[in-house]
């Protein structure tokens, strides 16, 4: 709704019909202790034009940016057919679909991502999506530790799992009593040589990056079978366009991960200030009860006719509260519908390519900065991102190549302070040669090479 359209009079009608003296009474039944007078930090209300005002001034302040900023939210091309489509009415406004015989085309959707979703990861079948990457992860955790054959309330994570995700996930887990153990880590992935330190303690699952927040590549073979070895699930925390060369984790040692889940916003969803985005997750057959949110089933009615229902839905909306697997409560089906879109454009070729060129691209990125004195390249292999050591302080030298409209990587300091002065790069399809030449030029100019051009 744009505007509210109820004047005063129209309140005090309604109010007189009710019964009611007044809005606040309404809400009498909430405790003074819990009420607030007011809102700290925000400020008086704007008329429509004021509001308006605004808003263009703070737009024009919006820069278009050459980026080279990954850590978990990817520039990359998006067919104009993908938003065209999915901004249509039909998908655009549409509500849950609650009633399957009124909502075949939105149920057919989610069944033809959930398809899609489970072939890319190799996985027996997919949900209809979650809110983001973190409460995936987190509603992961979860559902593994309630479908563990032990006890354990305890999962074991990777030290380069992403560090907003996993900040997330302890908020979402603290409650319900799961706690979440650190692997060691050496040169930029798990150390498969520390893990005899962890034989005799119970674990319910082990969380693989693929890739990990750094780039890297973890031992996913070796530790999947590790962690089966010992009665532990295995989740695998991907990159969906890294699925277009990277083994997907239903491959992953012997019996292949368990359950797969990861951030959706490679798939067709642009850079929007943080969102919204959509979570994934698709697991083995055997888990599928334990599977948080809804999936959309395929099946023939009385005539033999194609049709699609929601098939599994084992949430507290619709079982008794006791029962649910999670109060995740709907799925991103904007953005599902987005994905689906970009997914059935692209094919698997289209994906591969995609991959390969992200690759090709942040090859030719390292290769440029480390030609300048100082800067390193710290651990390889790697995909899409990489991590470099800077010869200064990295938070000045990215204060500078924005100045210079250049968004220049991630600060790893704050989150992983053992790597020093470094900074972690992403260069995608959309980087050209010209753009990796720019961002070589300026970050030249920052560290004083002032011939380095």
């Amino acid at each position: 709704m744009p505007f509210i359209p109820h004047t005063d009079d129209d309140l005090a009608v309604m109010l007189q019909t009710i019964g009611v003296a007044d809005i606040d009474t309404l809400f009498d039944e909430i405790p003074a202790a819990l009420r607030i007078s007011s809102l700290p930090g925000v400020p008086p209300g704007l008329s429509e034009a004021a509001v308006t005002r605004l808003m263009r001034k703070r737009a024009a302040q919006n820069t278009d940016s050459l980026c080279f900023l990954g850590a978990g939210a990817y520039e990359h091309h998006i067919p104009a057919a993908v938003w065209e489509l999915a901004a249509r009415g039909e998908f655009y406004s549409a509500y849950t679909p609650y009633q399957a015989e009124a909502s075949q085309g939105t149920l057919q959707l989610i069944y033809e991502y959930q398809s899609m979703l489970a072939g890319l990861v190799d996985m027996d079948v997919s949900n209809a999506s979650l809110y983001d990457g973190a409460t995936a992860f987190a509603e992961a955790c979860l559902m593994a530790v309630r479908a563990s054959r032990s006890n354990s309330r305890r999962v074991l994570v990777a030290r380069y799992l992403h560090p907003l995700w996993r900040k997330a996930a302890e908020t979402l887990l603290k409650g319900q009593t799961v706690e979440l153990v650190e692997l060691p880590a050496v040169d930029g992935h798990t150390d498969p040589d520390a893990l005899t330190k962890l034989d005799g303690q119970d674990f319910a699952a082990v969380c693989l990056p693929w890739p990990n927040f750094l780039g890297g590549l973890e031992p996913v073979d070796t530790l999947t079978d590790w962690a089966h070895s010992r009665n532990m699930l295995v989740i695998g925390v991907c990159n969906p366009v890294a699925l277009g060369l990277l083994k997907p984790p239903g491959k992953w040692g012997a019996r292949g991960a368990d359950i797969a889940c990861g951030e959706g916003q490679p798939l067709g969803i642009p850079l929007a200030s943080g969102g919204p985005y959509f979570g994934f997750m698709a697991c083995r057959q055997a888990l599928v009860r334990q599977m948080p949110g809804r999936i959309v089933g395929q099946t023939l009615d009385i005539e033999g006719r194609r049709g699609f229902t929601l098939t599994l839905q084992a949430r507290e909306q619709h079982i008794r509260r006791s029962k649910a697997t999670s109060n995740i409560c709907t799925n991103q089906g904007l953005m599902v519908t987005a994905a689906t879109i970009h997914m059935s454009l692209l094919g698997s070729e289209g994906l591969r390519r995609v991959a390969a060129q992200c690759h090709a691209n942040t090859r030719s990125l390292v290769g440029a900065l480390t030609s300048l004195d100082g800067v390193e390249l710290r651990f390889a292999p790697y995909f899409h991102e990489a991590v470099l050591k800077l010869p200064r302080p990295v938070a000045p030298l990215l204060a500078e190549l924005a100045a210079a409209g250049i968004l220049g990587g991630y600060d790893l300091g704050a989150d992983f302070p053992e790597l020093g002065q470094a900074v972690l790069v992403c260069a995608t399809e959309l980087r050209t040669a010209e753009d990796i030449a720019a961002y070589r030029h300026a970050l030249a100019g920052a560290l004083g090479m002032a011939a380095a051009a």
